[in-house]
């Protein structure tokens, strides 16, 4: 069942209240699972189970996606400050260090977090960050060229679409090396996740110049990569562990950048053993 938790952030216009929607389930060490751009936390659920067996298991709606609402006035979708909001998450509902899964922006959320000492572990699947000019632009181009689409087509066509199987492959083939899998459900939810978010617009801006330069000493890292993601291309992967050289670099054959629907048996294994 979600939750919804309220907080005050520390900002350049003095205390905020940041208000963020979640799920918890499990026992065990906690585990904070974090989407990418414009996704919500339901992208989680085909892993969940296997996770919520062996950990605590919260899993958020980013600031602006999902269930949860933008930012205040004054405070920035971006990095710094999701790390500030994040933190400060973990703080409201009393997880100490928890360890972190993230998936794209999640990915590089973790990793940041990670960076600031804040986890016991991260598992970053096909984190953000890693690309080179060329491929963030092609990665920002396709992600806007997506929103742009969910904006304009109307529930009724999106409902439709996502019944056959060559319907779910038309709408989400970007992110799923396989789509047929994905429910019906949860292609209409999530193509409207992407249409509403209103953090989108603002996160994307502030990639612009992100790059993940710096090594993580002192936390066990994960960084895993679907040998089909048509986002982020894999060769990223070689370059984060380049970055980060006492990385665990594994290979998820036969998935997307969004893997935990094309494998979830695999997914749930790597982040379980990254976070032992």
């Amino acid at each position: 069942m979600s939750a919804t938790v309220s907080f005050k952030v520390a900002s350049a216009h003095g205390e905020q209240n940041v208000t963020l929607s979640y799920t918890r389930q499990g026992s065990g060490e906690p585990l904070l699972l974090l989407h990418g751009i414009g996704h919500h936390r339901q992208v989680w659920d085909p892993v969940i189970p296997a996770l919520a067996a062996e950990r605590d298991v919260i899993a958020v709606d980013l600031p602006g996606c999902g269930a949860s609402p933008a930012l205040p006035d004054g405070m920035a979708h971006d990095l710094p400050t999701m790390n500030t909001v994040l933190a400060a998450l973990c703080e409201a509902l009393d997880i100490e260090r928890p360890h972190v899964a993230g998936n794209s922006l999640g990915g590089l959320l973790a990793l940041e977090l990670a960076r600031a000492q804040l986890v016991r572990s991260v598992t970053a699947l096909s984190p953000a960050g890693f690309w080179n000019e060329a491929e963030r632009r092609y990665a920002f181009t396709v992600l806007m060229t997506m929103r742009q689409i969910a904006q304009r087509m109307p529930l009724s066509v999106v409902e439709r679409l996502s019944r056959p199987a060559i319907g779910r492959t038309l709408l989400t083939s970007t992110i799923y090396a396989r789509p047929g899998r994905r429910s019906p459900e949860a292609v209409v939810a999530e193509t409207l996740a992407l249409a509403r978010a209103q953090g989108f617009s603002e996160t994307l801006r502030s990639g612009r110049t992100v790059q993940f330069t710096d090594d993580i000493v002192g936390t066990p890292v994960t960084v895993a990569w679907g040998n089909r993601d048509r986002l982020l291309i894999p060769r990223q992967g070689v370059r984060a562990k380049s970055v980060i050289p006492s990385a665990r670099l594994v290979r998820l054959p036969g998935c997307g950048h969004v893997p935990m629907n094309d494998d979830p048996a695999l997914v749930a294994r790597v982040v379980l053993d990254g976070s032992r």
